[in-house]
């Protein structure tokens, strides 16, 4: 795998820099800097930088600007969105509450490789045992529709298409039927690649690439559901949570800020790291500051984010419709590259 060039650049070159709000990305980035990967990244400007009286001047007399290059020449870059679904559900089996909400099951093997292969240190091998003793692929998402899990379940829930987009947003709250709201959070996955049920949907004429929002797959599996299985179980991975105590957490393991964290692709850019992003909308242009927080199954490449735009259904709006092409610039202390 071939790793994305960065190249030198100047502040002035970054779209709209001079109308950022510095102080909220200076926040943003301390949030960060409580984590062992973003002091790791920027350790004595994680100390500097919490006695701040000017953080546009913080950043430019500080930090370098690298345009990161796609690592295909093809690819323009991407920017989505995601957010933090409430979803309905109860802690026990019962109408219309059918759906669990499975923890990672207690036969499934994940297997690190960085111990024999430095270069494959973000890499996960998931399987289980079969009879033989040997190690195979774990369970498809058909296979695991028709078998009971030996897992502790979070809760069960209302919807099997809101549990889908759940697995794909990686975090939520679940209002339970006793008025209580749960968090839960992404704990692990069955091993299988990531496949768009949009795509799939596109390419056998089904909806058009302006349908294809989470709103417009709803609308689908609406109007058939005698086919939700066939769609659902084209995606073979599935995610598997936990319950936690706090709002959305990403894979840094700090609380996500609205409009200021993003889910990348940590094969290519470290999590932790500081980025500026350029893409731009019919509603609105969006240039800032965004530190590298979360991780996602559907985030490939090196120019690919995902802008996390916080709770509720204003945010799953704004985030279900959200598809750009995007610049990436990563910023790096000064002279360190």
């Amino acid at each position: 795998m071939s790793k994305p060039e960065f190249t030198p650049s100047k502040f002035d070159e970054l779209p709209n820099w001079h109308e950022e709000n510095y102080l909220e990305a200076l926040n943003s980035f301390l949030e960060s800097c409580k984590t062992t990967k973003t002091k790791a990244l920027y350790e004595e400007l994680c100390k500097s930088g919490k006695d701040v009286a000017d953080a546009k001047s913080f950043f430019m007399q500080n930090f370098t600007p690298y345009k990161i290059d796609a690592t295909d020449a093809k690819d323009d870059g991407l920017l989505t969105g995601y957010y933090e679904p409430l979803l309905k559900g109860s802690l026990t089996k019962k109408e219309p509450y059918l759906y669990p909400v499975y923890s990672t099951p207690r036969d499934l093997i994940v297997v690190s490789l960085a111990s024999q292969y430095p270069e494959l240190q973000n890499y996960r091998l998931r399987g289980r045992y079969d009879g033989n003793n040997k190690v195979v692929p774990y369970y498809s998402r058909k296979e695991l529709s028709s078998r009971t899990l030996d897992a502790d379940i979070v809760c069960y829930v209302d919807s099997r298409i809101e549990l889908f987009f759940l697995e794909v947003q990686g975090s939520g709250r679940v209002l339970l039927d006793n008025g209580e709201v749960i968090y839960v959070g992404f704990d692990n996955l069955n091993g299988y690649k990531y496949s768009s049920i949009g795509k799939y949907l596109i390419d056998a004429g089904e909806i058009s690439y302006a349908q294809a929002s989470m709103k417009g797959i709803k609308n689908w599996c609406d109007k058939n559901p005698s086919r939700v299985d066939e769609l659902l179980n084209h995606n073979e991975s599935v995610v598997f949570f936990k319950k936690r105590n706090k709002p959305a957490t990403g894979a840094l393991g700090v609380v996500l800020t609205p409009e200021r964290s993003v889910a990348v692709d940590q094969r290519y850019l470290p999590l932790g790291s500081m980025l500026y992003m350029s893409a731009q909308t019919k509603e609105k242009d969006l240039n800032r500051i965004v530190m590298a927080q979360d991780i996602g199954g559907a985030i490939k490449g090196s120019v690919r984010a995902d802008l996390f735009f916080g709770y509720g259904d204003e945010a799953g709006n704004s985030a279900g419709k959200l598809k750009a092409p995007l610049k990436l610039w990563i910023f790096l202390p000064k002279a360190e590259l």
